[in-house]
């Protein structure tokens, strides 16, 4: 009876560990995101050369509404740049102030590491004079 409630006690916390690290894998970029505040330095339309035809009741490729993005941290100067689907970003303007998330790639996609795939606008105002 107890090799079983050991038994149980190990599959129970093996179970909780595995929990664990696959909520941590599966939202890697949101747990270790960075929070940027600063003046905006380029905020792009990437350009697809596509012809869309759409329909109503169609789903619209998102790549469509791609921007590529730069914000100067108003802290350390740094500027970070990424890519993003956000929609909000085409009423950003360069010379405007942001707080945005920035989103990071995880580490085992080797060839994306330290960039960052997502850039999620919180909140846009004219900067301080």
């Amino acid at each position: 009876m107890a090799a079983i409630s050991k038994f149980l006690k190990l599959l129970l916390v093996l179970v909780i560990i595995g929990a664990i690290i696959w909520a941590v894998i599966d939202n890697y970029s949101v747990i270790f995101s960075k929070k940027v505040t600063g003046e905006i330095t380029a905020v792009e339309r990437v350009e697809i050369p596509v012809a869309l035809i759409s329909r109503a009741e169609s789903n619209i490729n998102e790549k469509v509404f791609s921007f590529a993005v730069g914000i100067k941290d108003q802290k350390t100067g740094e500027i970070y740049t990424a890519s993003s689907e956000d929609r909000q970003w085409a009423v950003a303007q360069k010379g405007q102030c942001a707080d945005a998330v920035f989103l990071p790639y995880p580490p085992w996609q080797l060839n994306k590491k330290d960039t960052y795939f997502g850039a999620r606008l919180v909140r846009l105002y004219e900067c301080p004079k």
